[in-house]
């Protein structure tokens, strides 16, 4: 209880402190901006016949009130929900009355109340999908074909990979390291990409910092932890092989966001291109999940798990992608993928080190093998 209070004390002073700099203040200076300081962010944008639907948020730091909307520098009608002052970090979604035309670009201007303008632009009007039973079975399907599928097809490679010898499998691994390192830089760079639309509040930096060194950090002290029984040689390929499929099912989650917005959004021929994509970008990856076990003979109930462990979180990345769309959440999730695969290549590295006695060269030309094969197949995607 003393070990208690003497931990409170500085708690209770700190109190003490900013209610004395509230209650005068600001130290007696009572500076205030010689303009409104305001942000908001545009979160989601959806078209039905004769409406525009744009959900905001307000990321500055006092409550907003909207003044009004002009699309192609003419004043719109719209209704707000909810109506009033926006609070700070709250949203409301805007709903403006106007004709637009399928396949036009549209520039979209809201002034608030301060006369402050903020800008978004629908690239290329199109009906957003109604949220259905059919909708989300499409998801569903999208997510097999971009996750499930390729990577169950790269597993069935599995036969033709046990005809090789050690050096190929030194080979093999490292290439997996490439593939690896490939998609998390991948993402690192998507994830910063992304949360460049981010408001100040949502801090996206240290959001990229707290989901990718998080989960490198996670599984590391998994591993270590793993690491402390002694494992035979097959159950160490296992547990490799597992975390491999778990690190990618974490990016797939972020690939599967992408694609729902895309689709959500009416952006079907970039979305369709995504896909096409992603299905030959992932067959690499279940390239990657079956590398540690070309020694072993695993079950096929055991090669079905990792398939849908690796695989599976692209249909539920789709679901998010196309019912809720966060972009902080995005972010999240791209960091997220990007520590778990990075930490993944880390400990196969590792792996490599301590029981191959393959050239240099060897490693080297299998690492940027890895890297190149998805840099070629990323050109479909980019």
């Amino acid at each position: 209880m003393k070990t208690f209070i003497l931990f409170l004390i500085p708690v209770a002073l700190l109190g003490v402190v900013i209610a004395l700099f509230v209650l005068t203040g600001g130290a007696g200076l009572n500076a205030k901006p010689a303009a409104p300081i305001e942000s908001i962010d545009f979160e989601r944008t959806e078209m039905h016949e004769g409406t525009i639907a744009l959900t905001i948020r307000n990321t500055g730091p006092d409550p907003l009130s909207l003044g009004y909307i002009a699309i192609r520098d003419l004043v719109a009608t719209y209704t707000a929900k909810p109506s009033g002052p926006i609070p700070r970090m709250g949203t409301a979604i805007i709903t403006i009355a106007y004709p637009w035309v399928r396949g036009e670009a549209y520039d979209i201007v809201l002034f608030t109340a301060n006369a402050i303008p903020f800008s978004t632009t629908i690239g290329a009007a199109a009906e957003t999908l109604p949220v259905s039973a059919i909708t989300m079975l499409s998801f569903t399907l999208i997510g097999l074909y971009v996750g499930v599928l390729p990577v169950f097809l790269g597993i069935f490679w599995l036969p033709a990979l046990r005809k090789l010898g050690p050096n190929a499998f030194t080979w093999l691994m490292a290439l997996t390291i490439g593939l690896l390192i490939f998609l998390g830089i991948d993402a690192v760079a998507e994830a910063f990409e992304k949360q460049g639309g981010l408001g100040s509040p949502f801090q996206g930096p240290g959001l990229i910092g707290i989901g990718g060194i998080g989960a490198f950090m996670l599984l590391d002290a998994l591993s270590k932890r793993r690491s402390l029984a002694k494992d035979d040689e097959a159950s160490t390929n296992e547990r490799i092989a597992l975390r491999i499929s778990m690190g990618i099912g974490l990016h797939n989650l972020g690939e599967g966001l992408a694609i729902g917005s895309a689709f959500m959004l009416g952006e079907a021929n970039l979305g369709m291109f995504f896909v096409i994509g992603f299905i030959l970008q992932n067959i690499t990856e279940g390239l990657g999940i079956i590398a540690p076990l070309v020694k072993q003979k695993p079950s096929v109930k055991y090669l079905a798990g990792l398939g849908l462990l690796g695989g599976g979180p692209a249909i539920v990345g789709t679901w998010l992608g196309g019912l809720v769309a966060i972009p902080a959440m995005s972010v999240f999730f791209l960091a997220l993928g990007a520590g778990a695969v990075l930490e993944v290549a880390f400990e196969i590295g590792k792996f490599i080190a301590k029981k191959s006695s393959a050239l240099p060269f060897t490693i080297f030309s299998g690492v940027l093998s890895g890297m190149a094969l998805l840099y070629v197949t990323g050109i479909l995607i980019k």
